[in-house]
């Protein structure tokens, strides 16, 4: 199932968000990634599942319910996949479409059968701040991870990205890159750049640059292109020119580690990665910051609740910053922001917060999912105004 399992991104989240034949079934739950708390992790997930398959029998007979509940019941049996979880667990299932996913953060645990698939907490993930991926190369390995200030995760698999140069080249990788590739072998000669391997090596390097080209394309069609986020290389030095030289990738950064990736652990590479990441983020927070105190001094900036609402019912949201620890339990009451306080206790009750940032997201706001402590006021969320 690990297989299974589907990366987020831009497309991914549009295909969620179309219309698709009743009923839709989401599951949210925080997992864990070692013992002894994720031994309660199926458990919490076939809990859940009773829970819908209840909601289910409320309008669909008994074949039918065991019918839409399969596919999660499956999921439930596969050792590997529940071997192998991080710190959130998404299950969206529907007519011809089960997806999986694992999340880097926790996520709060539903259990939703709708006419719709439930994706707020999904679209959140998307839209945390301060994400980013590395591009770990070498002649002989390639690793790609994503991650925040506080999280570093291998993608993996990491779609459409050859992990090896015979990946990428197969029956097109030359003899002579074997032959090179092999120096430094038992049983080989003391001196193996001997007459005539000048030529050979002359052939390893074009197949680097033709490795190196399928990695680019494949990371930027398959990973920066659809998240859109920035892309660092770690590699040794003397890889960086030539994989700059060859990169059509708008979203890697001029900065970059000259290392070797494959000899730190994710937490070593991620400090590494922050050292060169955190000051243009300051940079920009700071910048993010100002241009709303000078939106506020102009009356097109506010951090009330109903204010905020009503200018993005009315599409003049242009920014939106919420708070990523921070709920407001409440709904949305019609199309001019009108809304009501709730409890968070109450069965089917959400976060206003997600509604707001669902809302901004539609009518073509951008909404920036980030600590409370860096959001102007108290009241996590802040929002400047088109007009």
């Amino acid at each position: 199932m690990l297989q299974n399992t589907v990366s987020l991104t831009v497309e991914t989240l549009a295909e969620l968000t179309a219309v698709h034949q009743p009923p839709c079934l989401s599951l949210y739950q925080p997992t864990h990634r070692h013992g002894p708390e994720n031994q309660q992790d199926l458990i919490r997930f076939r809990n859940l599942l009773k829970a819908m398959e209840t909601s289910l029998k409320k309008k669909y007979p008994e074949p039918e319910t065991r019918h839409f509940l399969e596919p999660f019941e499956a999921l439930g049996l596969d050792r590997e996949f529940w071997n192998n979880t991080l710190d959130g667990l998404v299950v969206l299932s529907g007519a011809g479409m089960f997806r999986v996913f694992r999340l880097r953060r926790p996520v709060p645990e539903l259990a939703i059968v709708g006419n719709s698939f439930h994706v707020k907490p999904l679209r959140r993930f998307m839209q945390y701040v301060g994400r980013y991926q590395i591009l770990g190369l070498s002649l002989t390995r390639i690793q790609l991870f994503e991650g925040d200030r506080g999280t570093l995760e291998e993608i993996e698999p990491a779609q459409g990205v050859p992990r090896t140069i015979t990946d990428a080249l197969g029956s097109e990788l030359t003899e002579s890159h074997q032959t090179v590739a092999s120096y430094g072998g038992t049983g080989g000669s003391a001196n193996p750049m001997r007459h005539g391997q000048g030529g050979k090596k002359d052939e390893a390097d074009k197949d680097t640059e033709r490795f190196f080209r399928a990695v680019d394309r494949a990371v930027l069609e398959h990973h920066s292109r659809p998240s859109g986020l920035p892309l660092l290389l770690a590699a040794l030095p003397e890889h960086h020119h030539l994989f700059r030289s060859i990169s059509h990738n708008s979203f890697l950064m001029e900065d970059g580690l000259d290392l070797n990736p494959f000899v730190l652990t994710a937490s070593e590479l991620r400090e590494r990665a922050w050292e060169l990441l955190e000051p243009p983020y300051q940079t920009w927070l700071a910048s993010l910051l100002d241009e709303y105190g000078e939106a506020q001094s102009r009356g097109l900036g506010s951090g009330d609740l109903g204010e905020v609402l009503k200018g993005a019912a009315d599409g003049r949201v242009s920014k939106l910053m919420i708070a990523s620890d921070r709920e407001i339990a409440g709904r949305i009451l019609d199309d001019t922001g009108k809304y009501e306080l709730t409890d968070m206790s109450e069965e089917n009750a959400v976060d206003l917060l997600d509604d707001l940032g669902e809302l901004v997201d539609r009518m073509g706001g951008q909404v920036l999912v980030m600590p409370a402590a860096q959001i102007p006021g108290k009241t996590g969320l802040a929002a400047t105004f088109r007009y």
